[in-house]
Formats: C-alpha cells, structure tokens, sequence
C-alpha cells in the first residue's frame, strides 16, 4: 500500500520497550491532530500487540519486534510482527478471557482490547515462526 506517510521500527521484545513503542506510535500521529480519544485508544491497542508479542511470542527469552505504521486518507495503519512462537489456535486465542498463561495472573483480554478499540484487527501467525497483527482505526472520529 502506498502511504502518505509512514515508519517502521525493529525493538528488542523487552517490557521496557512496550512504553516506548506506544509513545512512537504517538508522536508520529500527533502531526495530524487526533482526538485525545482516539490516540488513547491507539496507543492502548499498540501497548497490548507489542506485550503479546514479547510475553507470549518470545515468553520473555528476547528477539526483536517490528512495528510499522502508515497512514493513508484519515486511516492509521499498524502493524506489530514478532518471529516468535506462533500462535496454535488463533480463533481460540482471540476468545475472551482466553490466556495461555493463567498463572501469571494473565487477564486473556489483549485481542478482545485490539478489537474494542480499533476499526479493524487481523491475525496472522505460523506456528515456530511468529505472528503479524494489522490494525487499522480512522483519525477522522
């Protein structure tokens, strides 16, 4: 797709790093004037995909995380891609309250999170080779 603009950014998948890729993610829309609702929500799908990806995909043993955003029309693009472990069961995973780690006090609410506040989540994953979610959310309220 051709944007009108965009970025993209490898991290390492460490927790730390999850406040950084939300705040990226801000900055760069924040040229185009979003309502605060808007850039909230934003920011919380993003934190939620960036975790998902450095707590589940890697179980915090490291590798990197890609994240790409572009904007085209009004419409935010995000994407948050880890080569981590996959996901087995995407339609289980993305069930309410659904978590893989119930003894970490994990909530199972990062998909259904994605979905509430963004226009549109989609998931890609192949198991042993990690997992893509794409988001989209118009500017235009």
């Amino acid at each position: 797709m051709n944007f009108e603009n965009e970025f993209q950014l490898k991290f390492s998948a460490q927790s730390s790093n999850e406040g950084f890729a939300r705040m990226a993610v801000s900055m760069f829309l924040i040229q185009y004037d979003p309502l605060n609702d808007i850039l909230t929500d934003i920011k919380t799908a993003v934190s939620e995909a960036v975790t998902n990806s450095i707590i589940h995909g890697y179980e915090n043993s490291g590798g990197d995380v890609i994240l790409r955003c572009g904007i085209k029309e009004g419409v935010v693009y995000i994407e948050i891609e880890d080569m981590g472990k996959g996901i087995e069961d995407i339609k289980k995973a993305m069930e309410p309250l659904y978590t893989t780690k119930p003894n970490e006090e994990r909530s199972g609410l990062g998909f259904t999170v994605m979905e509430s506040f963004m226009d549109s989540v989609q998931v890609e994953s192949v198991k042993g080779k990690g997992t893509r979610v794409a988001m989209t959310k118009s500017l235009l309220g």
